[in-house]
């Protein structure tokens, strides 16, 4: 097999969960103590959603090795299932003893009710995990919720953990099904990995797969780019990385380049997207000749649009700034006439007014952040500058992005495959307001959506010296700095600690994020110092940001 080749144990990325490859991100440790804190909490339904890959069995596994010892567990797999068989599942799971010939929904919810009640009375607790939930029926959710009734005077006697895709929140949210989300006492949805994280994961499987530390198979330039294919996903990471891989092998190389990605995405992944490109504008070329079939052409004319990028030395595309022609200079064609193209068709094909080179793009954002110059890695996820630290993250939806009231960069690939940007400045309903080349512009999420890759980022000033969430029991100056950010929001002297993270903290930050629908398990992470920051004002929030630009481009006389 190629890891020998690369003086390797064992393959690093095989998609099998194996618990020695175990890799808690911070997302994935605040997944853990949402469940962890869901199962203390004393019964009810705990939620955890995810897109295919994200590492939810990864999750799932490291909750089933910290469960208490006095703990029965019953997993249910395979969800595919009515209410008659999903109660006997659980009963088969727990070893409780029922007539297999003639099972009915009364007899086997007694049976499991005893059986609670005996395992209550030794001390005992007893969970259900339903893996893949999103395929559950409404009348199988019903009886699910219906086992949560059974409880003593104190506490619920049953606890369920629901797992599944993010289409499994939406199912909840159903108004027939409210009686069961609001007995949701934890949810968590899972986000894939960001890029510092992605190229963490990745040394990460290499080392315990035996790599020696001072050798790099995977350049960090690699690394970028499989990051913006795979949106730190870790099942695609695997997949990809195992193939770049075995191609490294096959070229006896010792080292991955950007060519061997390229092809390994193209086999793993498909071709469309890239028939998609090269059809794109051969489909222009041939519209354009059909319409100047009518008349004389004296030269070759150039396709409208298909000139304003051009690629620089970094192969990062540039927008050229082109004078528009007027309509006098085009040839007259107009839209009634058949087999000609109208000057409204050749306008179409123009660069949108806010789509912009990914430096530029970034030089704003900065500006917005910091007077300081630009430095040159600060998106590289491992520098932090004058206070200033850059996050890169991955998203599924708009409705993934309405939660931040802050300048975001949009990473977009354009038709013709080039990198671009768009410095988003809000999201209204369905429209948003960006940075365009003159001014800021209000477009269409529709029309932003083809292109945008799903890879964001944004920037932000995180207490001095954080590196990852703060709970109870810990000590340090990040945990002092924290409490006099809340001292500051309250407008009290006094702070509630000093370096000690304590139970009066602890109580104020879930106070603070049940305000702000955040999910409240007390652990100050990004997504409460992010709130914390907008609310105090020590981030730059969209408002704000708008204003700076529109003075910058008065003072042009552009706007």
């Amino acid at each position: 097999m190629y890891h020998q080749y690369f003086g390797l144990n064992e393959a690093p990325f095989s998609i099998a969960v194996n618990p020695r490859y175990l890799f808690m991100s911070t997302r994935h440790r605040d997944a853990l103590a949402h469940l962890l804190y869901g199962v203390g909490s004393g019964g009810g339904f705990i939620l955890l959603t995810g897109e295919v890959g994200t590492g939810k069995t990864t999750i799932n596994r490291a909750l089933l090795e910290q469960l208490p010892d006095a703990t029965d567990v019953a997993i249910i797999l395979n969800p595919a299932l009515n209410a008659l068989e999903l109660l006997a599942s659980v009963c088969d799971e727990l070893g409780i003893q029922y007539d297999p010939q003639a099972p009915s929904l009364k007899t086997l919810t007694d049976q499991l009710h005893t059986f609670l009640l005996e395992n209550h009375a030794r001390g005992r607790n007893t969970v259900v995990m339903i893996d893949e939930a999103q395929h559950l029926d409404f009348e199988v959710l019903e009886q699910i919720r219906l086992l949560t009734n059974l409880e003593t005077n104190n506490q619920k006697l049953l606890q369920i953990i629901l797992i599944g895709q993010p289409e499994l929140a939406q199912l909840l949210d159903r108004p027939e099904l409210r009686q069961l989300n609001q007995r949701i006492t934890a949810r968590y949805n899972l986000e894939p990995l960001n890029l510092e994280e992605t190229r963490a994961y990745i040394r990460h499987r290499l080392s315990v797969a035996g790599l020696a530390g001072d050798r790099v198979i995977f350049p960090d330039s690699v690394v970028r780019e499989l990051f913006k294919r795979t949106r730190g996903i870790p099942r695609l990471i695997n997949v990809l990385c195992d193939r770049i891989l075995l191609g490294a092998y096959g070229q006896n190389k010792l080292q991955a380049d950007r060519q061997m990605l390229q092809l390994a995405a193209k086999e793993v992944m498909g071709q469309k997207e890239e028939q998609k490109t090269w059809l794109r504008p051969i489909l222009l070329l041939t519209i354009l000749l059909l319409g100047l079939a009518g008349g004389a052409i004296t030269g070759l004319l150039p396709v409208p649009g298909m000139d304003w990028l051009q690629t620089a030395s970094s192969g990062e595309a540039v927008v050229q700034s082109k004078p528009e022609q007027s309509a006098s200079k085009l040839p007259d064609r107009t839209a009634g006439e058949p087999g000609q193209l109208s000057v409204e068709t050749s306008i179409q094909n123009k660069p949108p007014a806010w789509l912009l080179p990914p430096e530029k793009a970034l030089s704003e954002l900065w500006a917005l952040a910091s007077p300081n110059p630009l430095p040159e890695d600060i998106c590289s996820g491992r520098i932090e500058q004058a206070g200033v630290s850059c996050v890169t993250e991955a998203a599924q939806t708009w409705g993934d992005l309405e939660q931040f009231d802050r300048p975001l960069i949009l990473d977009m690939i354009t038709a013709q495959r080039f990198s671009a940007s768009v410095l988003l400045l809000g999201i209204r309903g369905r429209s948003a307001m960006v940075l365009g080349v003159n001014g800021i512009v209000e477009t269409d999420l529709a029309d932003l959506g083809p292109a945008w890759s799903g890879s964001y980022r944004f920037l932000w000033r995180p207490p001095g010296g954080f590196v990852g969430p703060l709970s109870i029991g810990d000590t340090s100056p990040v945990v002092a700095e924290v409490a006099v950010l809340f001292s500051q929001l309250d407008g009290q002297a006094e702070t509630l600690t000093a370096n000690d993270f304590n139970a009066a903290l602890q109580q104020r930050v879930i106070l603070f994020q049940r305000q702000y629908g955040l999910a409240d398990d007390g652990v100050v992470g990004r997504q409460t110092l992010l709130k914390l920051n907008e609310l105090l004002g020590i981030d730059a929030g969209n408002t704000v940001a708008l204003e700076q630009l529109q003075n910058k481009f008065r003072e042009a006389g552009l706007q």
